[in-house]
Parts: structure tokens; sequence; C-alpha cells
């Protein structure tokens, strides 16, 4: 694993004097400049220049797990102690629905869920990706600092983390224009990849769940039980707006929350404002369970001074 490693580091970024200098992976965003300012889902125009505002859709969703376990704890695959994990960036139209898939040129994923998208003519098969995982990517560009947070709060369930990771990338970035190839001068392979992550986590710092909820007296707990309004009230409190809380166990026990958003810009930068979800909750509306995660299960991931 270190030979991979080091051959990605310094054979990719150019080493000037010992220093690594790592390639920009920034879009092309010049023209955005002189564009009206006006926000997705709320523009009266329509929009001429698809890399600047997330086109057709509009509602980005920043999205998160509450998992239990990762059930590949025997190899050092943790959840982050104190908060949610990431689960994506997704693209909605304003009225809550969506496409998936939108791009196969750009499918990375090796096992797609859904394997057909009614996206494309006649229920379009996705075929499993089979190429070096997006993990290279990464490493090719000398983003150790990138892999490294991923592999802190983007966590998979069962499967390596960049499996996941792949899955997001090839099922919703690949249908949200701004991450669109002609909006990057495309002189390094796999820019949209990169800067989609980045993306995802500059959009995934805006919502921290499991501190809204915990500043509301709302933590992990095997015993307690919460109601639906109190989970709705503590994230409202702090962003103004009722996010998607997700329950299993017929409704019962919480692992999932969508923060919905219009946005003012591009989904990389613009400024996200909180509006309210348009997908009912299937949490009951009493006796919500959100349970502690099993033990052995978590790793402190925060920088400790």
């Amino acid at each position: 694993m270190l030979v991979p490693l080091l051959l990605a580091l310094f054979s990719s970024p150019l080493a000037l004097a010992g220093e690594v200098i790592l390639p920009s992976t920034l879009p092309n965003f010049a023209a955005c400049v002189n564009e009206p300012l006006q926000f997705s889902c709320e523009n009266t125009t329509a929009i001429t220049n698809t890399c600047c505002s997330p086109t057709p859709g509009g509602l980005v969703l920043q999205t998160q797990f509450w998992d239990l376990r990762t059930g590949l704890e025997s190899e050092g695959q943790l959840l982050p102690v104190d908060s949610w994990g990431i689960h994506g960036l997704w693209p909605d139209f304003c009225d809550g629905s969506f496409t998936q898939y939108c791009d196969l040129s750009r499918q990375f994923d090796p096992s797609p869920s859904p394997n057909t998208t009614n996206g494309l003519p006649n229920g379009t098969f996705i075929p499993p990706y089979t190429g070096p995982g997006v993990d290279t990517f990464i490493l090719a560009l000398g983003r150790l600092d990138l892999i490294d947070y991923m592999n802190k709060y983007w966590i998979n369930q069962g499967a390596p983390n960049k499996d996941f990771w792949a899955h997001e990338f090839s099922k919703h970035a690949t249908c949200t224009s701004t991450f669109d190839v002609k909006c990057f001068n495309n002189d390094k392979e796999h820019q949209d990849v990169i800067n989609f992550f980045d993306a995802v986590i500059r959009a995934f710092s805006k919502f921290p769940t499991f501190d809204f909820l915990a500043v509301a007296g709302i933590l992990p707990s095997n015993t307690t039980t919460y109601t639906l309004a109190q989970l709705q009230n503590a994230v409202k409190a702090q962003t103004g707006a009722i996010p998607y809380f997700g329950c299993t166990d017929r409704g019962t026990q919480l692992d999932e929350v969508w923060h919905f958003n219009h946005v003012l810009g591009t989904e990389q930068y613009g400024h996200f404002k909180p509006v309210d979800s348009t997908t009912p909750s299937t949490c009951n509306p009493t006796g919500i369970k959100y349970l502690e995660r099993a033990p052995g299960s978590e790793r402190e991931v925060r920088v400790i001074p």
C-alpha cells in the first residue's frame, strides 16, 4: 500500500526543491461572474450557462447517515465519534423528483443501484465499473488531505469506502450541471470527480447534525426515545428549515437525515439556503430511538491539540 501511495504523491504532482505542488482541480467558472444572481428553484428566467447554477434541478440535498456499525471493524473501517457520516450531495428537481446515472461515460460505480435507469431510453442497463477505484484518482493528484478526510467521515457499510464514493459520484454528480466535464479545463483527468468530493465535504461541514441535536439535549441513547417534532425543531432552530429524517425498524430507529437547500451560485461554492423537506419523514411521530453505536465501531477523528 505504501509504494502506490508514494508513487501517487510524487509522480503526478510537481515537486520543486522537495516541495509538493498539487495541481488545481478547479472548474472554469469565470463566465459566471457576469451571470444574474438568483437562487435555484427561485429563478424567474431560464439559466443560460448551466455551469453557473445547478440545472435543470436546483433542490440540493446534503445527506447523512447515522450508522451503528460498518461490518468491517476488524479492518479498521470505523465511524467518526460524535458525528454523523456523509451520505452524499444530491441534485433533485425543484418538485423533489430526480434522475440518476446521467452520464455513463463517467460511471465508476462497481455495484450500480439501481442497475437500470429510467432517465435513459428503455430502462438502460448500467454496467458495473471494473477499472481502478476512485481512490486512485484522488491519489494521482496528490490529495492525501482529501482521502484522509473521506476515510474519517464518508464511511461505507460492508464494503470499502471507495465503492461508496464512486457510487455517489456516478449516481448523483453526473446529474448535476455544475460538475459537467464542459465546466472544467480538462487538462487533468478526473478533475470533476475530485471537485465533487471537495464539494461534498464543504456542504457536509455546513450541517453538523450531531451538534444540532446535541445542543438541544438530543444524544444517542439505548434507553431514551424522542419525538419527530423534537428532532425537527432541534435542526430548524439552527438552520431555519425542517430536514427529512429517515427511520428503519417500522419507523422507530433513526438512521438518516437530508438537509434540503436552494443554492445561490454553483453547487460547489455557492450559498446554501436551507428549505423545508419535500419528502415526508419515514419516522413515527413518537418513540424514535437514536441508538448508541456498537462498541468498537467508532474512532476519534477530530484533531486533538
